[in-house]
């Protein structure tokens, strides 16, 4: 076993990987890696107010980025961000929930989840799940259509999303019109020492997978929760009636398998929309490309806008 496998390791490693990335953003004056962000895709204005959502765990917050057309109750999108269920990431999925509100005209609810090692699982996607089913319950209120509902997330937020479609159908609700899945997560339970990518260096690396999924779900037989692993084999549950599903996997990404694993297994149960796989592209390539992030940010818009009924053309 890897030194960073062992959970108090992993523990001590990923605070102090917080608190780096807590520091880096005190010295830029709260502009670091947000004023990056912003910067990007100028064309999409930010429309934004903050909001507090009570949950079972602790009270979220979250953002929400409002579209510019008029329409009285918009659908609504909840997007859960990326960083391993570890590193709190919000602000870097800016551009993607900008993008969003403008093109697919929802609202748009950004959320700052809890994360590991402080909140290890079943903590983030219960929360999570929480969270959807408020945002269901208080459309009325807040200005959004909660009948008209979709989620989704990059990475971990991927894989959350996931969980809180597998709790929406086992819990009987809330409705979910779709699910968008952008290179997610989707086995811890195999380690990524035996997961194999198409090109020699892919992004995402062993000591990474030691440091976020043993914070994550620091006993190894609890990986094989279908919240944690539902493209592992070992779930065999019949998923008919989940939410419908947009899946998308980067051609030399470590869990580009466990993706496709995955979509299959929607396909298999008449919930699978799209797999895209984007080629020449690795694990977080929006992050940098900005060419390719938005064709498949295009293609999350159009499946927002056809699962929402959203007014925009």
């Amino acid at each position: 076993m890897s030194l960073l496998a062992r959970p108090a390791v992993a523990a001590f490693v990923a605070k102090a990987m917080q608190r780096v990335t807590v520091m880096a953003d005190r010295r830029s004056g709260g502009r670091g890696s947000a004023s990056t962000s912003h910067a990007r895709f100028p064309e999409y204005p930010r429309r934004t107010r903050e909001l507090t959502i009570p949950t079972s765990i602790a009270p979220a917050r979250a953002t929400v980025y409002l579209p510019a057309d008029d329409e009285p109750a918009p659908p609504v999108h909840v997007n859960f961000h990326g960083g391993g269920y570890v590193m709190t990431l919000t602000e870097l999925d800016d551009p993607l929930c900008r993008f969003l509100a403008a093109e697919a005209g929802v609202v748009v609810i950004n959320v700052d989840y809890v994360v590991a090692p402080r909140h290890p699982f079943p903590a983030p996607p219960r929360q999570a799940y929480d969270v959807v089913r408020w945002v269901a319950e208080h459309g009325a209120e807040e200005g959004w259509d909660g009948d008209r509902l979709t989620v989704g997330g990059q990475s971990a937020g991927g894989g959350l999303a996931a969980a809180v479609a597998r709790q929406a159908l086992e819990e009987g609700g809330p409705s979910i019109a779709l699910q968008a899945l952008h290179y997610p997560p989707l086995d811890l339970a195999t380690g990524a020492r035996d997961k194999r990518a198409a090109i020699a260096k892919p992004m995402l690396r062993p000591w990474m997978a030691d440091v976020f999924d043993t914070s994550y779900v620091p006993e190894v037989r609890r990986r094989l929760d279908r919240l944690v692993s539902p493209a592992h084999p070992s779930d065999t549950a019949d998923l008919k009636g989940i939410a419908p599903a947009l899946l998308v996997t980067a051609e030399y990404d470590l869990l580009r398998a466990e993706g496709e694993r995955y979509a299959e297994r929607l396909r298999v149960a008449g919930a699978l929309v799209e797999h895209h796989e984007v080629r020449g592209a690795d694990h977080g390539y929006d992050g940098q490309d900005d060419e390719k992030a938005r064709e498949v940010y295009a293609i999350i818009a159009r499946h927002l806008r056809e699962a929402t009924g959203s007014r925009l053309p």
